[in-house]
């Protein structure tokens, strides 16, 4: 059992459309992404998912280099819909901007 508050070393990456699942190590860790290695050469997607600890990641492959591979995580698609229409439309000005210069 770790003890809590450590980061775990080890992840997983799920292909989509696929059951296979991949382990992973965790060589370097940050908001924006990871860098992963793996125990075998494998041809990865552009897209997946990566499961680290309770968290689950939509990420993009941005770099592969042997048994290791850099990641970057995606924005959840949800997250642009959280402003509630405060988004630009296409006449340039937010809702907000319209409702003040109304």
């Amino acid at each position: 059992m770790k003890p809590s508050g450590l980061v775990p070393r080890t992840g997983r990456v799920l292909l989509a459309g696929s059951a296979q699942v991949i382990e992973c190590r965790i060589v370097d860790l940050s908001a924006g992404g990871a860098c992963l290695e793996f125990s075998r050469l494998y041809d990865l997607p552009k897209r997946f998912t990566f499961l680290h600890g309770s968290s689950r990641k939509l990420c993009r492959l941005a770099w592969i280099r042997g048994y290791r591979a850099g990641i970057e995580y995606e924005a959840p698609e949800h997250k642009a819909m959280i402003a509630g229409g405060l988004s630009r439309t296409t006449t340039g000005l937010s809702r907000l901007s319209r409702e003040r210069y109304s």
